[in-house]
């Protein structure tokens, strides 16, 4: 069984590979693509926020979907989706077609993330839960070591073949996956199908506040919210404090998928093991806070190297702890408890990007100041509020769902 697991993880991991390669190609070209189209960064966070919106109504009907008709085929809709719409964005000649093809984006490429991590949920046990999201991360820090220096380099022709590049890599991943992934749900343990699979309303959520992984939701929304105020506006801060271009901020996000990789895929699992998710997640958070103070105040490159390097490291500890956790507190329901996660991760893919966006506009600095003050609040959460062991089982939030449909 173990040997197995290590065989679905591995072909996993290297699909995330894959596609986050495609990604990192394009992350340090969407803030010049969108300057070349007349854009700045308020219609930037509008771009990154418009993305995130979908992704809020649509993580969860994707994960609580795969409960009932398996990971694999809900893994392939959402990769596919996301090479597509890759494709129409780098057709795109005016800003309204950006933001359609972002949005399209977000709707179809939200069913890849819950049914990814509720794979991993179906395939380990609780004690290699930890390890796994942590080979996971490092699958993702391997394609973003080197999607944004390949971005930069081919952004040198045309500001829109990255974009292509992304949708050629998400089609080899949709055909890795429908070859040779095989599915991790069995269908004894599938929920039941129904006519109408619902969207969780608003009440929903509230409700998930007041269940056992309500704490790490709202941990999962400020931690989501520090990350999107760096990633978000980087590229238009880079430009216009240092006058950078595609390559510079390239070279950043390559620094950014290397610390990622080592960290999650070298240190991640053993620190589990030995501290547990409660303490790395409070770590994370403190750690995370002084490196965005820090980056504000970076005023050369190597400096700005070093304080990305710092808090990359920080959010690489924290981030697979808290969908560690998450999983093992959701019990039997993981489609769902990660679908609720990326609801919380995408409220704070809409706060972030609009915050840094507006304050950006006011200081450049004041970005990440106030993302310093985001992580801070959060480690004073997880101190007071996170304890070691809690209750599971999300039931009350099914059982509601289950009779609204």
């Amino acid at each position: 069984m173990q040997s197995r697991n290590r065989k679905n993880l591995f072909i996993l991991s290297f699909t995330l590979v894959v596609v986050t390669l495609g990604f990192g190609v394009v992350i340090p070209i969407i803030p010049f693509y969108m300057e070349t189209l007349g854009a700045g960064g308020s219609e930037l966070g509008l771009l990154v926020a418009s993305y995130a919106v979908m992704r809020l109504f649509f993580a969860p009907l994707w994960g609580s979907l795969s409960d009932r008709v398996g990971r694999k085929p809900i893994m392939i809709i959402g990769i596919f989706g996301y090479g597509l719409t890759m494709v129409l964005f780098g057709l795109a000649t005016e800003l309204w077609m950006l933001f359609v093809a972002r949005m399209l984006s977000g709707i179809l490429s939200s069913a890849t993330s819950p049914t990814t991590m509720a794979y991993i949920g179906d395939s380990t046990s609780e004690e290699e839960r930890g390890g796994g999201m942590g080979i996971l991360g490092a699958a993702v820090g391997l394609g973003t070591i080197f999607g944004p220096a390949l971005g930069g380099l081919l952004a040198g022709d045309s500001l829109s073949t990255p974009f292509f590049i992304a949708g050629g890599m998400s089609l080899l991943a949709m055909l890795l996956i429908a070859i040779f992934l095989p599915e991790s749900l069995p269908k004894e343990d599938r929920q039941p199908i129904v006519k109408r699979i619902p969207i969780p309303e608003f009440r929903s959520w509230w409700q998930a506040l007041n269940s056992p992984i309500g704490i790490l939701l709202i941990l999962v929304f400020l931690l989501t919210c520090g990350l999107m105020i760096f990633y978000g506006i980087f590229g238009l801060y880079a430009l216009e404090k240092f006058g950078y271009g595609p390559e510079e901020v390239g070279i950043v996000f390559m620094v950014v998928g290397l610390v990622s990789a080592v960290t999650q895929g070298l240190l991640t699992g053993p620190l589990t093991k030995r501290w547990g998710e409660t303490p790395l997640i409070k770590i994370g958070m403190l750690g995370s806070a002084i490196a965005l103070s820090l980056m504000a105040l970076a005023g050369t490159y190597s400096t700005i190297l070093i304080t990305t390097g710092l808090f990359v490291f920080t959010t690489s500890i924290l981030t697979p702890a808290v969908s560690s956790l998450t999983s093992k507190r959701a019990a039997s329901q993981q489609g769902m408890a990660m679908g609720l996660s990326n609801s919380f991760m995408s409220l704070g893919r809409i706060a972030g990007p609009l915050w840094a966006g507006f304050v950006f506009d006011i200081n450049l600095i004041l970005p990440y100041l106030s993302g310093a003050v985001t992580m801070l609040i959060g480690f004073f959460i997880s101190l007071i509020w996170l304890k070691e062991k809690e209750p599971t089982g999300i039931a009350s939030i099914s059982a509601d769902q289950g009779s609204a449909s």
